[in-house]
């Protein structure tokens, strides 16, 4: 069983690692990660052991306090704002800070105004006014001891429990300096009552309340400063929670009623108009839409949706209108999943910060003893009380491990936070980490490099293209066979022709009346049982089965045989972007394998096509985990990624798996880090980015552990005797102020992470775009790519289309995503002429190459 507690008390990782030690100790318990950022504890325990009220005793026996998170939330809110308690903490925070400082400025002024020869009223000015000139100080420090009485509440209960943290060195440090002000109170009192000037003026000079204030002044600085910045690491949390509609446009009875979305249930039919959110997930009923999901996916082009499609709540219907069937609401939202993700990723521990946290475990009751030793070395070095308990007490201010605690858990929030706005869901903060060090990336191919979905890449004919296509769609609409489906689809825009005595071939193909006519559709091996010559068509076809496409013959059987009409070449395609992302991960180091259970020609081709260097085809869906493993075991660290029930054993077995968000739910469920767009390149991103926040975690604890390494020494007195540096206990807690503000500021550079990408790569014309090619003897037609700027949709792209495909002479085929059109010139057309059709149909022409 997994249950979060809210632990407070927490102020540095020693407090962290404190409270995880002491919940490790309840038996039952198997697992804890402590996050010293959000407060929080996630406990992974055996209910027949142990149960909550045992973990928050323990948590509270070890002087912290804890309280088990609240489950229950409204059906339909996605998730209560988890920045309520850290803006609460900053009310508080700002608070303390402005009176410390109303109370820190004048008794700043009054106790070293003098020394600066600013101008200081003359009640305070003698030995006479001695007492009112310590008193009046004292005074001023009480209201910045109340005010910041955490420190003492905190640091000493911790001290006493035997686990020192931040605030046992900063309790004892002031602790230290305000009893020291009160003991020199109390000898000037004697002094003037026995006429002892001497000792009156020695002590007069002595007094520590302006260091006990400053320090706690200056802390409480560093803490508001931090805490302000620690809350900018969440903001793709909380940009995400506020995508959320509030209300839905439900309709029931027959009327639309406006509610709030914790009221509708699922099957309700909901409304969306143009401009307006989706409040939830479902499945469009009627009507169609362009939906914007970039905040979901990261993709900026809108979707264009139809009867039938999944919308996503959060998304944005940017024009349309329609209607959709409510199947997922609350926390089973793909929004409230996506959330869940993002906030376990950033309260999850990785390896390195466990480090840090055994460090700081271990480094506050080192720091106690050498605060001791060092004011028992210079008191016994005849150095006197004040300089021995400055060096002693400038040693505990400065060596506070805030900084330390702060290192990793600030990086991995923005990390993973920047991966989810760029549409890459990260797990878990482990995952994040290792995914630096892999140097093997496994991929699968259907799903993964290539689109799933078959489409027609080459049409040859003698005949027009489209009277061609028409014929070809309308035989193949009464067939069951995927690879008919993309014929269909790509003549969707002509209307089809009946076919009538329509009959399937097992392993050969097709045939059909069409307008009272015999056609035929199939394999090679078809049109040899029907004794009708391929031609020159035979050897196109052999080329294409080559590249690893499906050639299919379209022909007309007569009495003397018949003859081939065309052939339309069908394979399921390279996504655009998986060349490239292959080359990205070559040039990163890192060797790119694939794995299939295809065929080794398709394999091969596919090969060809993206530059992957290795190659395992054939392979069984349950072997896949197990050539996985064997890469392992010759010592590669591994990345899977896949979309299918198949890859799920292999991306639980690699170092990291990775799951493309268009595939199953299981593959999802089983891998570390989910892509939202489907794109190979936020793999690259996401081995980036962990490379990226991995480098930030290392520059942080570097800067944490210097700063350290030279401040002990230095506020020891270490370089006294050879340099004449001591540390005074203000500049120390600025000091320990500032590095905390430095380490969250760093960790906050991730912000401005871009994924690194080379140039884009010259796209061979058989992978990303559809070949359509002619054929005449051995002649072949002139090829063009035309560059539009202004096509936002799919009505867009069919308007140039159509506008092309007017001419004479000319075929064109449009691709949206690339802003192109691939035209296929049978006679010679003018640049202008070309051109004119675009601008006249209300688009930019930007290049013809």
């Amino acid at each position: 069983m997994k249950q979060k507690f809210n632990v407070t008390g927490m102020t540095c990782s020693a407090c962290s690692a404190h409270v995880e030690k002491s919940v490790r100790k309840v038996e039952g318990v198997n697992q804890v990660t402590v996050n010293l950022l959000s407060n929080s504890m996630v406990v992974e325990y055996d209910p027949d052991k142990t149960d909550d009220g045992a973990i928050v005793a323990a948590v509270k026996a070890g002087g912290y306090g804890a309280a088990l998170q609240e489950q229950d939330r409204p059906k339909g809110n996605v998730r209560k704002s988890a920045n309520d308690t850290a803006k609460e903490e900053l009310r508080s925070m700002k608070k303390r800070l402005v009176v410390s400082f109303v109370f820190l400025i004048p008794l700043f002024y009054l106790s070293m105004g003098h020394m600066m020869g600013l101008p200081v009223p003359a009640f305070f000015h003698g030995n006479q006014n001695a007492m009112a000139f310590a008193f009046t100080q004292f005074l001023l420090t009480l209201p910045i001891l109340v005010v910041n009485h955490k420190y003492f509440r905190v640091g000493f209960k911790t001290l006493f429990k035997g686990a020192p943290n931040m605030d046992s060195l900063i309790a004892i440090g002031s602790s230290a300096a305000v009893v020291y002000g009160v003991f020199a109170i109390y000898k000037i009192g004697w002094g003037l009552g026995h006429g002892d000037m001497a000792m009156v003026e020695r002590y007069t000079m002595d007094l520590y309340f302006e260091s006990a204030g400053m320090i706690l002044a200056l802390i409480t600085l560093g803490k508001f400063l931090e805490a302000r910045a620690k809350g900018k690491t969440s903001e793709a949390i909380t940009k995400l929670m506020d995508l959320a509609p509030k209300t839905a446009v439900v309709l029931r009875d027959g009327a639309e009623q406006e509610l709030p979305v914790e009221e509708v249930q699922v099957g309700e039919t909901v409304v969306v108009r143009s401009g307006q959110s989706i409040p939830l997930d479902g499945v469009i009923l009627e009507g169609n839409g362009s939906v914007d999901e970039s905040a979901l996916t990261g993709e900026s082009i809108p979707v264009e949706k139809r009867p039938g499609d999944r919308v996503t709540g959060a998304s944005i219907n940017k024009s349309g209108y329609f209607t959709f069937r409510v199947t997922q609401v609350g926390e089973d939202t793909a929004l409230a999943h996506i959330i869940k993700l993002v906030e376990e990723a950033s309260s999850s521990k990785a390896p390195i910060a466990k480090l840090a946290d055994k460090v700081s475990g271990v480094f506050v009751p080192i720091v106690i003893g050498v605060a001791a030793l060092t004011f028992l070395a210079w008191m016994l070095t005849g150095h006197g009380l004040e300089f021995s308990l400055s060096a002693g007490i400038a040693v505990l201010v400065i060596s506070c491990p805030c900084a330390l605690g702060l290192a990793t858990p600030t990086a991995i929030m923005v990390g993973t936070g920047k991966g989810a706005e760029n549409g890459i869901l990260i797990k878990s903060a482990e995952a994040l980490e290792v995914a630096h060090t892999v140097d093997t990336v496994v991929l699968d191919k259907t799903g993964t490099i290539t689109q799933r979905k078959p489409r027609v890449t080459d049409v040859l004919t003698r005949m027009d293209r489209n009277a061609f296509l028409v014929l070809a769609a309308s035989l193949e609409k009464a067939s069951e066979h995927p690879l008919a489906e993309a014929i269909v689809d790509e003549a969707k825009e002509f209307p089809l022709r009946p076919v009538e005595d329509f009959s399937a071939v097992a392993g050969q193909g097709i045939a059909g009346m069409v307008d009272g006519e015999r056609y035929i559709a199939g394999n090679l091996k078809m049109m040899k049982e029907n004794h009708i010559p391929a031609g020159d068509y035979e050897q196109e076809a052999a080329r294409l089965a080559g590249e690893g496409k499906t050639p299919l013959f379209f022909a007309k059987p007569d009495a003397s045989g018949g003859s081939v009409l065309g052939v339309v070449a069908v394979a399921d395609v390279v996504k655009p972007t998986s060349r490239q992302a292959v080359q990205e991960l070559q040039q990163m180091g890192i060797e790119v394998v694939m794995l299939t259970g295809d065929n080794e020609r398709t394999a091969t081709a596919i090969q060809k096509q993206v530059g992957i260097s290795r190659v395992i085809a054939e392979v069984l869906p349950q072997d896949k985990e197990k050539e996985v493993r064997m890469l392992q075991e010759s010592g590669k660290k591994v990345a899977m990624v896949g979309d299918g029930i198949n890859d799920a054993p292999a991306l639980t077995r690699a170092d990291v798996g990775i799951a493309i968000g268009a595939g199953t739910d299981i593959a999802m469920e089983s891998a570390d880090v989910v892509l939202m767009r489907s794109d190979l390149l936020d793999a690259v991103s996401a081995i980036q980015l962990s490379r990226a926040t991995i480098r930030n975690i290392k520059e942080n604890l570097f800067w944490a552990l210097i700063y350290n390494s030279i401040g002990i020494p230095l506020a020891a007195g270490v370089f006294y005797y050879a340099l004449g540096w001591m540390l005074n206990p203000m500049f120390a807690a600025a000091a320990m102020s500032l590095s905390s503000v430095c380490v969250v500021s760093n960790a906050l550079r991730l912000k401005l992470f871009r994924p690194r990408r080379a140039q884009r790569l010259q796209e061979e014309e058989s992978t990303i775009t559809p070949e359509i090619k002619g054929l005449k003897g051995d002649d072949r037609t002139m090829t063009k790519t035309m560059k539009i700027e202004g096509m936002m949709c799919s009505h867009c792209s069919g308007r140039v289309e159509q506008a092309l495909n007017a001419l004479e002479g000319v075929t064109a085929k449009v691709d949206l995503e690339k802003k192109s059109a691939y035209l296929t010139l049978s006679a010679p057309v003018s640049e202008e002429t070309l051109k004119a059709a675009v601008t006249d149909a209300g688009y930019t022409v930007v290049s013809v190459e």
